[in-house]
């Protein structure tokens, strides 16, 4: 479980996010939406740590992130993993390295241990056997399940995902969905999700915080959603074209 307490954070003069509050839960696939500009993804970067906020805690199963010492902030980041928007693998590196870096810079185990991990979380992905080819060699919906098995590989208990389907076709898409959910089910994390796309969002939505100008506006699931009278999100579903798919 994660929770946002009162947070605030400005850049200039302008507030940015003005006192959130929310619950991210455990075992649940946790969805930010909104958007462009409305504060989602600087909630993500609060939230694990790249910004600092003006005022709140970020709150990891009641530790307080935020204002911990430099040992605790390290421990929890060690519980983090996280799939960026572009994929984030590192060009000069195989399928294999890509994975394995995250052991090699936070673990202790041998090389074997390691390799073992690696191929278990391939496995997960469908992607066993794709240990030596390069990330150019790769699809988007490749990379993104090479980076999905990144982030699981430490076994860790929160989970971020920065737009997962950014530049993927629908069906690609839908199943990087699908392999989301599953991997949060399956290992009882804590994930949270953001995305503009509202296929996810009717998907995977078991919990959604709905972002707008800075506050949370709204809070549901992706059925609650199917009746929300908030006419911002109201707007924010018609802009994403899914009126038809909504009532249907």
């Amino acid at each position: 479980m994660i929770e946002v307490r009162q947070i605030s954070k400005s850049f200039l003069d302008k507030k940015i996010l003005n006192d959130v509050n929310y619950t991210f839960e455990k075992g649940k696939t946790n969805l930010i939406i909104g958007a462009s500009g409305t504060g989602k993804s600087v909630l993500l970067k609060v939230i694990v740590g790249l910004v600092k906020p003006e005022a709140g805690a970020v709150l990891y199963d009641n530790r307080n992130f935020t204002a911990g010492d430099s040992n605790l902030k390290t421990q929890i980041r060690r519980e983090m993993g996280m799939l960026f928007q572009n994929s984030a693998l590192f060009d000069s590196k195989n399928v294999e390295q890509n994975v394995m870096f995250p052991l090699e810079l936070l673990s202790n185990q041998s090389k074997s241990d390691m390799l073992d991990r690696v191929n278990l979380c391939l496995q997960r992905v469908g992607l066993e056997g794709s240990n030596l080819k390069m990330p150019s060699e790769l699809s988007g919906g490749m990379k993104k399940r090479v980076g999905i098995a990144r982030a699981i590989v430490l076994n860790p208990q929160y989970l971020f995902f920065d737009e997962p389907n950014s530049g993927l076709d629908p069906q690609t898409s839908v199943k990087i969905d699908a392999l989301i959910q599953e991997i949060t089910h399956e290992y009882n994390t804590t994930s949270v999700v953001v995305t503009h796309d509202m296929n996810s969002v009717m998907e995977i939505g078991e919990r959604i915080v709905f972002m707008y100008k800075g506050i949370k506006l709204w809070e549901g699931d992706n059925k609650s959603i199917l009746t929300t009278e908030v006419k911002e999100l109201q707007d924010f579903i018609f802009a994403n074209h899914l009126l038809k798919h909504l009532r249907k």
